[in-house]
């Protein structure tokens, strides 16, 4: 430990290392105790918020220079009813030019690999995997993302259903439930089978849809927290327009004290 602060009050600062010094208040002889009495490991705990803060600062925003772009492509994106112009790299997916161009964060990147859902946005009425979508496949087709259901008016009825129902705990997946729930409801009322619907060659439009159902079509989007049963309530509340019972009920005090003995 000796050895670890005698080079860290002998060696040459970094501007980034001065700069977060400074940061911290420290000049001159201050300097050199708070040097003398840190390791090297506290010192890159102390200097991470600022390291990062700086990075971040520096990230590219909307507006990026043409010629940092490889395989340029200009696309318009139509999303959530505005125009978005873009110059993007070919291999950019949908999900990143969201949440990295457009600054439209409700989009969440999971796995990168269309196997949990939480970066499902609705293209031309139907969802899709942002994550597998490639942004230059999407000119001119309408998206909408978490951010453009609700209206000047307010909350959609599918965000509503959410929160009064609990439909969620971390939050990181709501998004892209909630965007694959609206769909569900648009192939009801489309007509659209799912694996387990009955008698395929008779299937009309308006279906309801039973829990199966709605379990089987919301298969793709995966919660962690486990709100599974609390998003089927709130998906079948929107659907029927009724008012769905919960499944569960409180422990009464009797059943709680015979459970610990």
């Amino acid at each position: 430990m000796k050895q670890i602060d005698q080079n860290l009050s002998e060696r040459k600062l970094s501007p980034d290392e001065e700069k977060i010094l400074s940061d911290l208040g420290l000049f001159g002889d201050s300097r050199r105790k708070f040097l003398k009495k840190l390791s090297a490991a506290s010192v890159s705990v102390v200097g991470v918020p600022f390291f990062t803060s700086e990075v971040f600062a520096q990230l590219p925003t909307k507006k990026m220079d043409s010629k940092s772009i490889l395989n340029e492509v200009k696309v318009n994106l139509h999303i959530n009813g505005s125009v978005n112009p873009l110059s993007l790299d070919s291999r950019m997916t949908l999900l990143d030019a969201l949440r990295e161009r457009l600054e439209l964060t409700g989009s969440k990147k999971g796995c990168d690999h269309g196997q949990c859902g939480a970066c499902t946005v609705l293209i031309d009425g139907k969802r899709k995997l942002s994550c597998l979508t490639l942004a230059a496949t999407c000119k001119e087709k309408e998206i909408k993302t978490v951010e453009g259901l609700s209206t000047e008016e307010g909350l959609h009825p599918m965000q509503d259903a959410f929160l009064k129902r609990d439909g969620f705990q971390c939050g990181y997946c709501t998004s892209g439930q909630i965007c694959s729930s609206v769909a569900l409801l648009k192939e009801a009322e489309n007509g659209d089978a799912s694996f387990v619907t009955e008698k395929l060659t008779s299937v009309e439009k308006g279906m309801k849809l039973s829990e199966e159902e709605i379990r089987e079509r919301m298969s793709g989007n995966i919660c962690r927290c486990g709100a599974y049963n609390n998003i089927v309530e709130a998906i079948q509340e929107v659907h029927t327009g009724k008012e769905v019972p919960h499944k569960w009920e409180f422990a009464t005090m009797e059943q709680m004290q015979n459970a610990k003995s």
